[in-house]
């Protein structure tokens, strides 16, 4: 076994793999950029060597660096996460050529399985069943229009040597293939450092389903049972769960035995994922297509680990010191289910943008956890919790930024129940009281999945996201139960925050208490709520509980008919309270002075819609328009790119270009004025 293994990435996973280390007895030797001098995986590990300024490009992915610090250090072997240099076949010879081992697959395998056009080719001859397409290479965006005609439309152009959902574009016409070939080739090439693409159907109403690998040098090679990941936003996954809830154990028989004889036909050792793509056209809810295969840990793997009890990164470790796997097939189950959702800076409230900035509050802690995040000596990745358990894979601290130079996601909220409906319960719990501050995250947003009927039926595919929320995310809806109990929780702060303030140093000792009749006014709904012991009355209806909250605290927890967690806060005259997918204000005043609640001035925000604003911090790409020019509803105005993504900015209504205020390869801040129509 290893003595000392270096690990080649950074945040959350540089995190995970130096714990299954530290457990295995191994020491561990970190690299850091400039942007993460300070982060808990440099902390945490025993050693850390500085590489380079914040671009990974710079740092991360200069194979020179991590060898040269595994030599100062001494460290024999390199995991490399997911990302970065993790498949990249030369990286693997470069570490062979100095007798360091790469904890992953042989440079054979990265090299036959990370270029998608050759990947399809040897999935054909495996008799792995694969999506029409064109597998050779594209020539031009002529080239690419004739391919996409002769395919039929919708189709898919993906960068070869993509993941992550970087480098892919939908196309339903030939004016989209048009417009998104060379966007596709550059993205490649900008996140990849190769610009080839590959053109395939598009499945429509497509389930995403993939098998987890696992094999050694030995010539074991065992499936893991499947992960659903249908839940995808621009193709990047947003939730994912074990196993599915749409596979039948004959589905994932033929899965499994397809993805372990495409490993063999590439000699695979290590954890490998094999991404199927399954067609909700097919009467039979069984055909099932290749479309790639991904030769290192995956992003989502806690979920496999929940149901299968097996500690991936430990496997990898072991496999790649020569042991032999210590399991059979025949001892793969399925033990219970398990949600991953993954925390990212982003703003569902404008449409999901990118989000960067300086954490100014964090805490992903559940109820039962201490502000140090552990409970009775667990670490806050893996606690239990009821009936199932809550785990956080995370990289970031409070006080420290989220970088434009990497990934968004903050973090992975995992979580197992012996049920679906159980651990998804789970989900929105803890994730009412994951506090984020400083900057946009999708909380809300992946608590409204949760709560969704349709996600709670299993219906899944990758359009979840485009079809339920086509006009944008403005909140999980409330139910009225959940709205007279919020009322009641106002008035409760409002009476809490009152008595507090009345015995400040004694001084007001002599006021009589507050009042326990008030007006809440919650959005446009008025509620009159009456406190009482144990309870309230709102509009004649009694809510029942008690809540655990004083002035200044962050999150209140209920505990009555419908137990849960609020996060509340003083906005000005106003209070605002967050819980089960959306946040909620409201003014509350004594009933007496009820009407005059109508007087009250609110502000109105200014009017911007005669302005393109720039939703992200980036560069200004593309200037599709000239000052002057008429535009169309749909239209490309700007293409700015942030975090390696290009994102084109397009015209709401017809107007004419009447200033443009930025230049092509300009830094652009948030809410930046790209240009201005009349």
């Amino acid at each position: 076994m290893f003595s000392k293994i270096l690990i080649a990435n950074r945040g959350e996973i540089a995190c995970r793999v130096i714990q299954t280390a530290q457990k295995m007895g191994i020491a561990t030797v970190a690299v850091y950029s400039d942007a993460d001098r300070n982060a808990p995986f440099v902390k945490m590990a025993d050693e850390a060597v500085h590489i380079g300024p914040s671009p990974a490009a710079e740092s991360y992915l200069i194979p020179e660096k991590i060898i040269a610090a595994c030599k100062e250090t001494g460290a024999e072997a390199v995991h490399p996460g997911y990302g970065f240099l993790s498949e990249r076949a030369s990286f693997v010879e470069a570490l062979s050529a100095e007798n360091i081992t790469f904890i992953g697959p042989p440079a054979g395998a990265i090299a036959a399985m990370g270029d998608k056009i050759e990947s399809k080719k040897l999935a054909l001859a495996a008799g792995v069943n694969v999506v029409p397409g064109f597998v050779g290479e594209i020539r031009d965006t002529e080239h690419a229009v004739e391919i996409s005609d002769g395919i039929g439309y919708p189709v898919m152009m993906k960068a070869s040597a993509g993941g992550g959902g970087k480098g892919m574009r939908l196309a339903w016409s030939e004016k989209d293939v048009r417009e998104g070939f060379e966007a596709t080739k550059r993205e490649g090439l900008n996140s990849f450092g190769d610009d080839r693409v590959f053109i395939e159907k598009f499945i429509e109403n497509p389930r995403h389903i993939e098998i987890q690998i696992l094999g050694d040098k030995h010539g074991n090679i065992l499936y893991l049972n499947e992960r659903e990941c249908s839940i995808q936003r621009r193709h990047q996954k947003v939730v994912e769960e074990a196993p599915s809830p749409f596979v039948t154990p004959k589905m994932r028989k033929a899965m499994g035995e397809q993805s372990v004889a495409l490993s063999r036909a590439v000699d695979y050792h290590s954890a490998g994922t094999v991404e199927l793509i399954v067609s909700g056209a097919d009467p039979t809810g069984e055909s099932f297509y290749f479309l790639e295969m991904n030769t290192r840990l995956q992003v989502e793997h806690p979920v496999t680990e929940a149901i299968s009890g097996i500690d991936l990164v430990e496997q990898m470790i072991r496999v790649a010191a020569g042991e032999a796997l210590s399991v059979s097939q025949d001892d793969i189950g399925i033990d219970g289910w398990s949600i991953e959702n993954r925390v990212y800076a982003e703003d569902p409230y404008r449409g999901f943008l990118p989000s960067t900035g300086r954490l100014m509050q964090y805490s992903p802690s559940v109820p039962g956890w201490s502000d140090d995040g552990e409970v009775q000596g667990k670490a806050r990745r893996g606690v239990a919790h009821g009936a199932g358990s809550v785990r956080v894979d995370d990289g970031v601290f409070e006080g420290g930024e989220v970088s434009m130079f990497y990934d968004p996601m903050i973090a992975k909220l995992i979580t197992w129940a012996p049920t679906r409906n159980e651990a998804a319960d789970l989900q929105v719990e803890a994730l009412d009281a994951f506090r984020i501050k400083g900057l946009g995250h999708n909380v809300d947003f992946l608590s409204a999945i949760m709560q969704h009927d349709r996600f709670r039926s299993g219906e899944l595919t990758t359009g979840f996201i485009a079809e339920e929320y086509p006009d944008g995310f403005e909140g999980a809806p409330a139910s009225d139960e959940l709205l007279r109990q919020l009322a009641a929780l106002f008035a409760g702060a409002e009476f809490t925050q009152q008595v507090r303030a009345r015995h400040i140093s004694g001084q007001l000792n002599s006021r009589e208490n507050p009042p326990s009749h008030w007006m809440v006014k919650i959005g446009d709904r008025g509620f009159d709520v009456l406190l009482e012991e144990g309870g309230a009355t709102v509009d004649g209806e009694l809510v029942r509980g008690t809540w655990d909250w004083e002035v200044g605290m962050p999150i209140a927890q209920v505990i009555g008919d419908h137990e849960m967690t609020v996060q509340v806060e003083r906005v000005g005259v106003r209070w605002r309270m967050v819980t089960r997918g959306a946040s909620h204000q409201a003014l509350v005043l004594p009933a007496t002075l009820a009407p005059l609640a109508d007087y009250m001035i609110e502000k109105v925000p200014p009017d911007l819609s005669r302005m393109l604003i720039c939703p992200m911090p980036g560069m200004l790409m593309k200037l599709h328009v000239a000052e002057g020019e008429e535009v169309q509803p749909g239209q490309p105005l700007a293409t700015v790119e942030a975090m390696k993504m290009e994102n084109i900015l397009r015209a709401e209504k017809q107007a004419v270009i009447s200033k443009i205020n930025a230049a092509e390869g300009d830094s652009l801040a948030v809410d930046a004025v790209i240009l201005e129509l009349e």
